[in-house]
């Protein structure tokens, strides 16, 4: 019988008193596929760090082809033909494509670099990854998101990988590159090459796994073909309960206008956008990536210039403003990238929700500590965030909870108005849930909200209106009855507008 490519029985692994993985038991097949899957903090990237080598387990055991197998670091693990793509790629953006698919594995010929014969290698694998087009000398800064993605499988290529672990690997890409990466995976299983896929994108497991195994609370709690089951299914042993509603529905209503956009224009996106926004209201921007969505929330928010056209929130109207003039207007923005932007990772929870509004922390003219941890932790347990204490940092939380953390930083800033780009980006299905309540709440409360989202089923969930962005320009508003997907995506790339006739001499 042959030997499973991995096999990983009673691993273990506990931070102080937080017990992150529970003795839990994998086995993966050469050449197949294998999804992983559970919420935000259930183990998954902690099991990934044991199997590549960034973490020793405290207890259990591990098999490769039938070899013991027991890292000492990444490099150790890469040796061994195991390699990881995190979903923040590890590459260096001024290095060239090939400095990056070459780094430490360059090969020598007495004492000397062979280039030519390095840049071939470098070829080689692009080719057999179906992206030929990916010149080697490019920087990698020039690329796009899916082409970096590229270049760092070609570099586990390199290395003869017979383990490759994909991590929210389409959280960033179009939906064209995303299928671009679906046949890629498709290539590497039948050279057969074993792929552990994560995602919270339960359609892409069922387009690209064989098998899945779901992790909750450190354990292993289900595995099988993904074929014999139910999606709600997959949510049930995910969350340990039935998810009744995957967008949840909370009863609001419009009322009136609290921020007006005319003709806006930014440097050098947007190139126009126009729209109202009313209070209780929930109204989505759809568009490809790269169509100005991000640098509108941008320019509104006042991190980037308006060179042309005028935003009015509430009384107040004008083109530029500085982010500490928008938040005393009542605007508060969600970054699409919480690492860089949206929290300030080494600082604590307690400092990450508090520091956009001191006012009510105050006493007597100074910061009172225990006011600020009282708030923090008021925020905390209302968005049922997983932590130690408020004192935490909070680059020690997952993903998921995370990006909760950056959500309580605007409510406790108390905005009118919440900008979220792609606010459940690398979220899981109950923390998706949980934040689309969490919209509906606000706009029951009388917010308004404009959500930025690449996931259109996300924007026909929870919109009232969507508005399409192509290019720079901002379509008009319509209510989400009036729209189909296919109808969103013509608009998206122009295919609604009739071509313009060539002209012949």
């Amino acid at each position: 019988m042959t030997a499973p490519r991995l096999r990983m029985t009673g691993v273990r692994k506990s931070y102080g008193p937080t017990h992150a993985l529970r003795g839990v038991d994998l086995e993966l097949a050469a050449g197949e596929v294998h999804a992983l899957v559970g919420e935000n903090g259930a183990g998954k990237s902690t099991l990934m760090k044991v199997l590549s080598g960034a973490e020793p387990p405290d207890a259990g055991t591990m098999a490769l082809d039938g070899m013991p197998y027991r890292p000492a670091g990444p490099q150790a693990a890469r040796r061994r033909g195991v390699a990881m793509i995190y979903q923040e790629l590890a590459v260096c953006p001024h290095l060239s494509v090939e400095a990056n698919v070459l780094l430490g594995l360059e090969s020598t010929s007495a004492g000397f670099l062979r280039k030519t014969a390095d840049r071939d290698r470098v070829r080689a694998a692009l080719a057999e990854l179906g992206h030929p087009e990916i010149d080697p000398a490019a920087s990698v800064e020039s690329l796009s998101p899916a082409a970096r993605q590229v270049v760092e499988i070609a570099r586990a290529l390199l290395t003869d990988v017979k383990l490759l672990v994909l991590d929210e690997p389409t959280s960033a890409l179009t939906q064209e590159d995303a299928q671009r990466l679906f046949e890629l995976v498709a290539r590497l299983k039948g050279r057969g090459v074993t792929v552990v896929y994560i995602s919270h994108f339960l359609e892409e497991i069922e387009a690209v796994a064989d098998r899945y195994t779901v992790l909750r609370d450190g354990s292993a709690v289900g595995t099988g073909r993904v074929t014999d089951v139910t999606r709600p299914r997959l949510v049930e042993l995910m969350v340990g309960r039935a998810v009744d509603e995957q967008y949840p529905r909370v009863p609001h209503a419009a009322g009136e206008v609290i921020l007006e956009l005319n003709g806006v224009a930014g440097s050098p996106l947007p190139r126009s956008a126009s729209l109202t926004l009313r209070r209780g209201e929930i109204l989505g921007l759809a568009g490809l990536v790269g169509s100005g969505r991000t640098e509108l929330l941008r320019a509104v928010y006042g991190l980037a210039p308006v060179r042309e056209g005028s935003v009015k929130v509430q009384a107040f109207t004008g083109g530029t403003a500085t982010p500490t003039q928008r938040i005393r207007q009542g605007l508060g923005l969600l970054s699409e990238d919480r690492k860089e932007e949206g929290l300030a990772l080494s600082r604590s929870l307690a400092d990450n929700l508090t520091l956009s509004r001191f006012a009510p922390l105050a006493r007597h003219g100074f910061l009172s500590p225990a006011r600020i941890r009282a708030a923090a932790s008021a925020q905390l347990t209302r968005l049922g965030v997983k932590y130690r204490d408020a004192e935490q940092p909070a680059a020690e939380l997952s993903g998921g909870n995370q990006q909760k953390v950056a959500l309580g930083r605007l409510l406790h800033q108390d905005a009118d108005v919440f900008l979220l780009d792609e606010p459940t980006r690398g979220v899981d299905v109950g923390s998706k849930a949980d934040i689309y309540r969490l919209i509906g709440e606000l706009a029951a409360a009388g917010k308004a909200v404009l959500v930025v989202s690449s996931y259109l089923p996300e924007l026909f969930g929870v919109c009232d209106r969507i508005a399409v962005m192509a290019r720079g320009t901002l379509g008009p508003a319509r209510p989400v009855a009036d729209w189909t997907p296919e109808a969103v995506i013509a608009a998206a790339t122009g295919a609604d507008k009739p071509s313009t006739p060539a002209h012949h001499v």
